[in-house]
């Protein structure tokens, strides 16, 4: 695993194995920042509680994100994240999000607290954002809690194909509540098709920097 430095200054891990990026190259939090929070989140202005999934726990970015766009709101989020292979400290002590976000020392704390808080164990990290890190895949994932808002962020297609199939959409399909979306930064064809094939409504919305289009599904 290699620490990457992306085209906004903000970094990514490099993964030889798979020969990919967690994050864009374009940019990681800019990248983050259009598909899961201005696409995703900002969806549900005006709903007071938000339950959120997240496919790929990884840098812990999408986490930060929600929890700043929060901060300063009346706003619930009780988030669940998935990861099968958390990172080791080392690497995440290294990277520079809350100098790239010009966090001040109590957000930054709050990164650290993302990162440090117990896996599979609920943890309260502010008064307004409740976060539970599973170290699991979604294929094994068993939940009774229904979701409004699932951030898709698994390695592309092509990389990790066993998570972009029908089988595993009909499950975050079950998973959400009605009304509820699915966001995700790929926008492939086979992707739309494969959404759309378990009950979704699919809309094509313009991608971060450096990708045409992503992917906004409502249920």
């Amino acid at each position: 695993m290699e620490l990457k430095t992306t085209a906004d200054g903000s970094h990514t891990l490099f993964v030889p194995e798979l020969n990919e990026t967690y994050h864009s190259i374009h940019g990681a939090i800019q990248e983050s920042q259009h598909v899961f929070i201005k696409n995703g989140l900002r969806y549900f202005n005006n709903k007071e509680t938000i339950n959120i999934l997240e496919i790929g726990f990884g840098t812990g970015l999408n986490t930060l994100l929600t929890l700043l766009a929060i901060e300063n709101s009346s706003q619930k989020v009780d988030y669940v994240s998935l990861e099968k292979f958390p990172l080791p400290n080392e690497l995440i002590q290294q990277l520079n999000y809350p100098t790239q976000l010009k966090l001040n020392t109590t957000q930054t704390a709050l990164f650290n607290d993302l990162h440090k808080c117990e896996w599979n164990t609920p943890t309260p990290i502010s008064n307004n954002f409740n976060l539970l890190k599973i170290e699991e895949d979604l294929a094994d994932f068993q939940t009774t809690t229904t979701f409004d808002l699932i951030y898709f962020d698994a390695f592309a297609p092509e990389k990790q194909a066993e998570l972009w199939t029908d089988v595993i959409f009909s499950k975050i399909y079950s998973l959400l509540n009605a009304g509820g979306i699915l966001v995700t930064y790929c926008a492939k064809g086979v992707v739309k098709r494969t959404i759309k094939s378990v009950g979704f409504q699919v809309e094509t919305l313009p991608g971060p920097p450096g990708k045409r289009e992503m992917i906004r599904a409502v249920k």
